[in-house]
């Protein structure tokens, strides 16, 4: 049997992040990273193959990241755990011991069960790189292709087929906006304006009834009773977390059918066995309540804190955020924290800002672009709930000092005051810096 003291068992963001942050922290610790694909996938990168990166191939996680911070890599799939005698059994055949043992196996793609799909050429968002080359190719090929589901995946990878030839796209979206469940209405409006722009045909407040065809997807009869052509189907609807190497191990898993994990990231049922990232359980940052949120970034903070904690307890987890960031053709989109919609439907009073300015100084600078915060604050206590962007390139970097703003419990007050850095080339003018007159403009209203 082969011995390690740390064993992670997924090679993508939070399997990497993970074994990485134990190397760091333990440094005389041993760590293996088990994984069954060849090649590993940047997840969020998956809908720009069709276009912007134009192959799975350029898409790849490289593995120096382990051989750089001495961690082995074993490319082999994980069957089983045997927690009594700390080991996993690999489908080679062969045994791993260890003394702490990291799940971070992900997620996988839902398919809805609509009658006809699965008919040829009704596709999901695998992370799978020849299933992806068949999706690619079909889509070279394609006259009409329906993406189910509105979310950011659906819309990037609409707006990535309309770059990859000539198709005719169509979202359908059974909420009455695309985006809605992360932006607030008028950035969804906005972003729908920028999609209908680029000759993509939005199908909102409909749902698909059934996928038509013989063998092979010919269209999709939608719950008004059109029906739209479609040589390709792609569902991007979410998730479902990677739970089934930890079910046959007997951990807990949780109402949100992920694996139940405290706030250092240890599974409920045995305290050497952590999990992070879409597999694991996740909480809210301003309820405290269960999550459905999947994001990188979020797996990756999970794997930081996973890691740190496998042998001293030292940092606990918050709950997520959310933060959220997406770019259709030229014009970028964020949020992070709590929509206004959001906030009020937990329950929160609340008080908005809202600026608008281009983010270079002057206007006529080259690539400047105008750019919206709205940040929504508790009225009680003037804390920062969270804030929605869009504009240029540069709201992707600005969502995140907005996470951080909510993360550290900031009140309009204290955002108002925020020092910042700016440039003519690079930045808002510090007079009017969007997130700066965002939070006055809201101090003046508690």
């Amino acid at each position: 049997m082969r011995q390690t003291d740390v064993v992670v068992i997924g090679g993508s963001a939070a399997g990497i992040v993970a074994a990485i942050s134990c190397r760091r922290r333990y440094p005389d610790k041993k760590v293996a990273l088990v994984r069954k694909e060849a090649q590993v996938l940047v997840p969020c990168g998956i809908p720009y193959i069709f276009g912007t990166v134009g192959s799975p191939e350029k898409d790849l996680i490289p593995d120096a990241l382990l051989s750089n911070n001495e961690i082995e890599l074993i490319v082999a799939e994980a069957m089983s755990i045997s927690r009594e005698s700390r080991s996993v059994a690999l489908k080679s055949g062969e045994n791993i011991s260890y003394d702490k043992l990291v799940l971070a196996t992900g997620s996988v793609p839902v398919r809805l069960p609509i009658p006809g799909s699965d008919k040829k050429n009704v596709f999901v968002v695998s992370k799978d790189i020849d299933y992806l080359r068949g999706v690619q190719q079909q889509v070279r090929n394609a006259r009409d292709i329906v993406i189910v589901g509105g979310g950011f995946i659906g819309v990037e990878f609409a707006d990535e087929c309309k770059k990859a030839g000539n198709a005719n796209v169509n979202i359908v979206e059974i909420l009455p906006h695309c985006l809605q469940l992360a932006l607030d209405t008028e950035f969804c409006v906005e972003a729908e304006s920028v999609l209908t722009e680029r000759g993509i045909r939005l199908l909102t407040g409909q749902k698909i009834e059934s996928i038509l065809g013989g063998d092979t997807v010919t269209g999709v009869k939608l719950s008004n009773g059109d029906e739209v052509k479609a040589d390709v189907v792609i569902m991007g609807v979410g998730a479902a977390p990677n739970v089934d190497l930890a079910r046959r191990c007997g951990l807990e898993i949780g109402p949100s059918r992920a694996i139940a994990v405290d706030s250092f990231m240890r599974t409920l049922a045995d305290p050497n066995i952590f999990a992070c990232g879409d597999c694991a359980e996740k909480r809210s940052f301003f309820t405290g309540r269960l999550s459905p949120i999947m994001l990188a970034s979020v797996a990756t903070a999970e794997a930081r804190l996973a890691g740190a904690n496998l042998f001293t307890t030292c940092c606990t987890n918050a709950g997520e955020i959310g933060i959220w960031s997406t770019i259709v053709g030229e014009k970028a989109f964020a949020c992070a924290g709590l929509t206004e919609t959001a906030a009020k439907a937990e329950g929160f009073d609340v008080v908005v800002g809202e600026s608008t300015s281009v983010d270079r100084h002057p206007g006529a600078m080259p690539g400047a672009a105008a750019t919206k915060v709205k940040l929504v604050f508790c009225k009680k206590s003037g804390l920062l709930l969270g804030g929605g962007t869009s504009g240029g390139r540069g709201v992707g970097e600005l969502i995140n000092v907005i996470g951080a703003c909510v993360q550290h419990s900031m009140t309009a007050h204290e955002v108002a005051l925020f020092q910042m850095g700016t440039h003519p080339a690079l930045t808002a003018s510090p007079i009017a810096y969007q997130l700066v007159n965002a939070a006055e403009l809201a101090v003046a209203r508690l």
